[in-house]
Formats: structure tokens, sequence, C-alpha cells
């Protein structure tokens, strides 16, 4: 099949998905989601973006599962662990002179990155004033985010990124382990707000004084990229803070004068003053 064709059928699957569930991924960056969909043809058996569509329009079991591939659900806790030590010592300090805090978790995914900030937040003694929103638009991730249930063969990893955060506590101060599964202290999740929230459809929900959307603007194209950044700029109070992943950056971005840079290689950004 000639490549037109090919990209002609991809579209109208996103379309088709758009449609039928309202999940909109027109706007998502072409190649990646190519690479995603054509490994779901495989996993599903079809031959074609067309016998994918088909399949999706008129078996609703299948869509839950295809959800997987269309919003990679990959995590880890303390990802980038210099990211939390400079959160915990450039952000904190001034995170402390709000008498409560709200932070958003956009695309949390598992929610090993939610529980990252709680256990920040309890550690810098700021969580029982907190109140952290965590939004995905996949209902089972956001399912597994709200259970706090890890596989304990990663727990090591979790550990070590932990310590180079700049922790003076043991990870395991915060979890229970048994049959092979780690089970986070549910008065981390006390704090936590788990929710279905789309960058690319939905509006913004609460004022915060934290965003924190880590290895998702990579995801999407120049305009979606610009809507998400938009909702967040919308979202933050008068000189809030903004945390994106660490391949990803405002330099393109039609909202880049909204902000400063903070700490450069971390990419936090703190929001600018509007004269």
């Amino acid at each position: 099949m000639a490549a037109a064709d090919i990209d002609i059928e991809l579209h109208l699957l996103i379309d088709a998905i758009y449609l039928k569930y309202h999940y909109d991924f027109r706007r998502y960056a072409p190649a990646s989601l190519k690479r995603r969909l054509t490994a779901a043809m495989s996993r599903f058996n079809c031959g074609t973006f067309s016998e994918l569509q088909n399949r999706v329009l008129h078996d609703p079991t299948l869509f839950p599962l295809l959800l997987d591939y269309l919003t990679v659900p990959v995590s880890e806790m303390f990802r980038d662990p210099s990211y939390y030590r400079s959160l915990r010592t450039t952000v904190i300090p001034l995170l402390r002179t709000y008498p409560s805090l709200k932070i958003w978790v956009a695309g949390c995914s598992t929610g090993e990155e939610v529980y990252s900030l709680a256990i920040l937040l309890r550690e810098e003694g700021l969580l029982e004033r907190s109140l952290i929103y965590a939004t995905d638009i996949n209902p089972s991730v956001l399912q597994k985010a709200t259970a706090g249930v890890y596989e304990v063969d990663r727990i090591a990893g979790f550990t070590e990124a932990h310590r180079k955060s700049g922790s003076n506590t043991s990870l395991s101060d915060y979890y229970t382990a048994a049959y092979g599964r780690a089970v986070f202290d549910k008065s981390l999740r006390e704090r936590i707000v788990f929710s279905d929230h789309s960058l690319a459809t939905d509006s913004v929900f609460a004022e915060v004084q934290l965003v924190s959307c880590r290895n998702v603007l990579i995801y999407f194209n120049r305009d979606l990229q610009d809507r998400a950044i938009g909702l967040f700029r919308d979202a933050l109070c008068r000189k809030g803070f903004l945390g994106i992943g660490s391949k990803e950056s405002l330099r393109f971005s039609a909202h880049h004068d909204s902000f400063s840079e903070l700490v450069a290689n971390d990419r936090i950004y703190q929001k600018r003053d509007v004269l």
C-alpha cells in the first residue's frame, strides 16, 4: 500500500476514535502516533489501519485496550531525580509561603510521579496542607494510580532515584511489601484527587501553585503543545511554577513570554507577572 494511502487510513482511524469515543488524538505528533498504532495493529491481528478502524467501531471491548497504546502509560517514581531535587531546593521554599497548596500533575499515567510528589511534600512538611490533582485521559491507568500498587521488582530503582532526589528518609517508610507487590501508604492518597482530563479538549478546573506535566508534551504537535501550555498558564496563580520533561521546552511555544526559566537544566519555569 502506498504511503499516502496509509496516512489516509491513519487519519480516518483517528477521526473515527474522536467521533465514536470523543477522545481527540488529532493533534498528537503524527510519527509517534503512527508507531504506536502500528504496534496496536500487530497486537490486535489487523493488517491495515482500516481493519483496526472497523474493529474500533464495532467491538466496544477493544477501545479500552487500544487506549493503552495511544496514551503511552510509562512512568517511574522520582524519574529524573534532579528534577525533584530542584523542586526540593528551589520551589519548595517558595511554596512554603502559601497557607495552602494546590498542585496539578497533568498526564499522571499510573501514578508513580504523583506519589513521588506526595512523598516529597510529606518530607518537606507540606503534604497536610496540599491537594494534588492527578489527571489523565485513560481510565485504566487512573484506576492503577488510585490503587497505588506496584511490582516489588521495581522498588530498587524507585529507591535509588528517591535517594538521588535529595531525600533524607527511606522510601520503605511509605509502602508495605507483600506477595510481590508494594502498596503505598493510603495517607498519601488522601491528599490526591484522581480524575480524567484531556489536555486536547478540556478546560482549566482550578487555580494551582504548581503544574507538573513531564514527558507528555513530546507526544503532541506544536498546536496541541501550545494549547496545553496555555491551560497551564491559565491554571497557575501569580508567580506559580511549571515543570515539564527533560526533553521538552517552552522555547518555541506561543506562551514562551508568559514564563521565565527558574531551573533551566530541569525544565522548571515560573509564571511571569502580568503588567
